[in-house]
């Protein structure tokens, strides 16, 4: 989603963080509170967490296929990352 490589468009589920002084890679997420315990169970809040811990080279990677491998590294790296 954050590459155009899916139909569907990333601000459909998603806000980036616009913030200049948040550490990490440039395609941070926003964590809205959730009113609801049901709401963070969805799919948009479950995965913002594992998505904002990832470094900047993974989440910067031109191809899927050399997404795939470094976040497989960092899933290996990391253990319980994506795990869910």
């Amino acid at each position: 989603m954050a590459k155009n490589l899916s139909p569907i468009p990333l601000i459909k589920f998603f806000e980036l963080n616009t913030d200049n002084k948040a550490r990490g890679h440039s395609f941070k997420l926003v964590k809205h509170c959730c009113n609801y315990e049901v709401h963070r169970y969805f799919f948009s809040e479950r995965v913002v967490n594992p998505w904002n811990m990832l470094d900047q080279d993974t989440v910067s990677e031109k191809s899927w296929n050399g997404f795939k491998s470094k976040l497989e590294s960092e899933r290996k790296r990391k253990m319980d990352l994506f795990l869910d």
